[in-house]
């Protein structure tokens, strides 16, 4: 952060229930939640205090309450097999009669202890590890149904809701035919149909893009696709926006194909340049790529002509509010390549005025200086504030933000604390990285659904909202 993100424009979480967190957070969100009717009922402060969990699961904050629906290794009620692991993005779809459907991403690679179970018709490559699986909730949140929604897919990371009610699950790897014991390549997005997976199937969407996907969020007004690449090695990933040729086809309108092209902010190469909250770009440009399918070069090492184009470390969640879209970069590191250092940016690019802000800024100049206090999935909260899926190592939270911007601890992950205190004790196991991942709202707002990676859970949270 540049030197006058000063002490009077940051508002620090001195306190997160039993441990001690600073985080360093910049800026103004009043324009981040424009558009929001709830917004204006945000509180100007959290929850309380986080309460340990005497089950050892998940610590909230008094007065609210957890249920686990589904937990790797379980069977799937499908009978098709075992929960997958490494539980990743997710959205929760509102179904018939009061029904939500949470489709939940398995970011598998090919040494994944839990695969996606294979399914004629649902499998895109038999060597592939990753997919989706598909819960239905009855309108008490209880689980109807259980079972695989895509397989043989790889390294399946995010993903985003549409507007006509399916997934879009993303692969976060360029891997191709014949790498890794893979009979197809890699890198690709696919629409998954939570109400009929048979529906959709496993065709790879080839048009918007081969890459490492991260996180896509859907204009609802134009159709238009936006995708966020995360890169942690230079050259960094782009940010990305895909026109359908039937932009408003529904259900596997995007397999016609459209055109992929990538942002480009004049004078910027790298975004972690960028210091100040606030700072707007009145003129953003978009670059057709020249080879969407990556043949033979890495869309990001391709040639964007002699202004070039701009890349940004580590780019991750993304989401559609109001009338804007909003992308994380995760962390910037000079130290691996990057024009600057930061903890965490929050992105918001306006289409119809082509404008791009930096809402967001977190760190580094915290007072524990960790990449784990790192964004990663994001969503917007019924109140009007934001969630946030710390991504690092040690013990793992959901923060929130308000509008006010400030920061507090929604939930904690006492998993990870259990397995670090043993840790600290002596025995020789390290302690597990359990991020959350996937964190997403119930159509009416009344219950947070939010994964910890690993072990694989899914929870239901339940309490007194803000409304």
């Amino acid at each position: 952060m540049s030197d006058h993100g000063t002490q009077s424009r940051r508002q620090l979480l001195a306190r997160t229930g039993a441990l001690g967190v600073s985080i360093a957070f910049a800026g103004n969100l009043t324009e981040l939640f424009a558009g929001t009717a709830a917004a204006q009922t945000m509180g100007h402060t959290g929850y309380g205090p986080l309460v340990p969990d005497p089950n050892g699961l998940l610590d909230l904050p008094e007065g609210f309450r957890y249920r686990v629906l589904s937990r790797e290794g379980d069977q799937l009620r499908s009978g098709e097999g075992k929960v997958p692991s490494n539980h990743d993005g997710m959205t929760a779809l509102p179904g018939r009669r009061g029904r939500v459907h949470l489709v939940r991403n398995h970011e598998n690679r090919n040494t994944a202890k839990l695969p996606v179970p294979t399914v004629e018709g649902l499998t895109y490559d038999p060597q592939g590890k990753g997919g989706c699986t598909a819960l239905t909730l009855d309108v008490h949140g209880e689980v109807l149904a259980e079972r695989v929604a895509i397989a043989g897919t790889a390294v399946n990371c995010a993903g985003g809701p549409t507007p006509w009610g399916t997934w879009l699950t993303c692969e976060e790897t360029e891997d191709r035919a014949g790498t890794n014991g893979y009979t197809k390549d890699h890198g690709f997005i696919f629409e998954v149909d939570p109400a009929d997976p048979h529906r959709s199937g496993a065709v790879p969407l080839t048009a918007m893009g081969r890459f490492q996907h991260e996180a896509v969020a859907v204009d609802p007004r134009t159709g238009i696709v936006y995708e966020t690449e995360d890169a942690f090695q230079k050259p960094f990933g782009l940010f990305y926006r895909f026109l359908p040729t039937h932009p408003h086809g529904g259900a596997g309108s995007l397999r016609a194909g459209g055109r992929l092209q990538a942002m480009r902010v004049p004078g910027v190469p790298d975004l972690s340049s960028i210091q100040e909250p606030g700072t707007t770009f009145d003129r953003v440009d978009w670059v057709d790529v020249p080879d969407p399918l990556a043949a033979e070069t890495p869309i990001r090492h391709q040639d964007f002509g002699r202004k070039g184009i701009t890349h940004a470390q580590k780019l991750e969640g993304c989401y559609w509010g109001g009338r804007s879209v909003y992308f994380v970069s995760s962390y910037a590191r000079s130290a691996e390549g990057s024009a600057a250092d930061h903890y965490g940016q929050i992105w918001r690019y306006d289409p119809t005025h082509r404008r791009l802000t930096l809402v967001i800024v977190f760190g580094p100049d915290t007072d524990i200086q960790l990449p784990g206090e790192s964004p990663d999935n994001i969503c917007l909260a019924p109140s009007g504030g934001l969630m946030v899926c710390e991504d690092g190592s040690g013990a793992q939270h959901v923060y929130g933000v308000t509008r006010h911007g400030e920061v507090y601890a929604m939930a904690r992950n006492a998993q990870a604390l259990t397995s670090a205190a043993t840790a600290a004790g002596g025995t020789p196991e390290a302690p597990e990285w359990g991020e959350f991942a996937g964190v997403t709202f119930s159509p009416d707002g009344r219950t947070m659904y939010v994964n910890c990676y690993t072990p694989g859970t899914t929870f239901a949270v339940q309490g007194p909202w803000r409304r």
